[in-house]
């Protein structure tokens, strides 16, 4: 009996979820679809996405973001953002952990998600993994949006890993790219949201949303051939927190 009372709360938590998410695209949709318009206005974007979006969703589930900073983002300096994926969470709080605007690089499969998806496609550096010709545009997009002065976000994971999975391999898209421009990558661990809310449908539950913002690392004495040892450096910060503190 209590698993099944369990069952419906977890439910209904994921179903408020997902209302979260659609209430403030609907009420803030022809705004939204101006500033998603044209790359120029991707800031003012960003900021709605933020403070109008992502905080709310986060408090509205009762999953309160704590982060900590052993190195501050500066203001309009361009960053390769990397961290663990375990949640859809992961989207909401690297938002709110990021005040600078930053454009995140991800799987086209998430343009299916109705109302998210029409402005994921406009906004986002989608790409196709399976498709050689699909990653090599994503370092042409990805290098015009640096130019634009904005970060760029990928979880280098490359998708979610399996439930017992604690950390999974890089892939080196992100840490070529970092390496390329010269931006300093920008290592993050998320520790609870796979427990908040994870691609497990009968799981979740309301409660700290803890990150820490890792000092970052220069990159400018980094040559490409160097890729996996840079790849390898920041897996290893990463993991060796989640182990820590998780």
């Amino acid at each position: 009996m209590l698993k099944v009372v369990r069952q419906i709360g977890q439910t209904l938590y994921r179903i408020w979820f997902y209302i979260l998410v659609a209430i403030p695209i609907i009420i803030f949709f022809p705004v939204l679809v101006i500033f998603a318009s044209k790359e120029l206005w991707y800031p003012q974007f960003f900021w709605m996405a933020r403070n109008l979006w992502a905080k709310p969703i986060l408090y509205g589930m009762f999953c309160f973001p704590k982060v900590k900073y052993e190195q501050q983002l500066v203001k309009k300096k361009s960053y390769m953002l990397v961290a663990n994926h375990t949640s859809m969470l992961d989207i909401m709080l690297m938002l709110v952990v990021s005040r600078n605007p930053f454009v995140f690089v991800g799987k086209k499969e998430l343009v299916k998600i109705p109302l998210f998806g029409f402005f994921y496609k406009r906004v986002c550096i989608m790409v196709d993994r399976d498709n050689t010709q699909s990653r090599t545009g994503v370092y042409r997009r990805a290098q015009k949006r640096l130019q634009q002065g904005l970060s760029i976000c990928i979880f280098p994971e490359g998708g979610v890993p399996e439930e017992h999975v604690v950390l999974d391999a890089f892939k080196d898209g992100a840490f070529k790219m970092a390496i390329a421009h010269k931006i300093p990558v920008v290592p993050m661990t998320f520790y609870d949201n796979k427990e908040r809310f994870s691609f497990t449908f009968f799981s979740g539950g309301p409660g700290k949303c803890r990150a820490r913002v890792h000092s970052f690392v220069d990159t400018h004495s980094i040559r490409p051939e160097d890729t996996a040892d840079l790849r390898n450096s920041v897996r290893k910060t990463i993991l060796d927190d989640l182990i820590k503190n998780s």
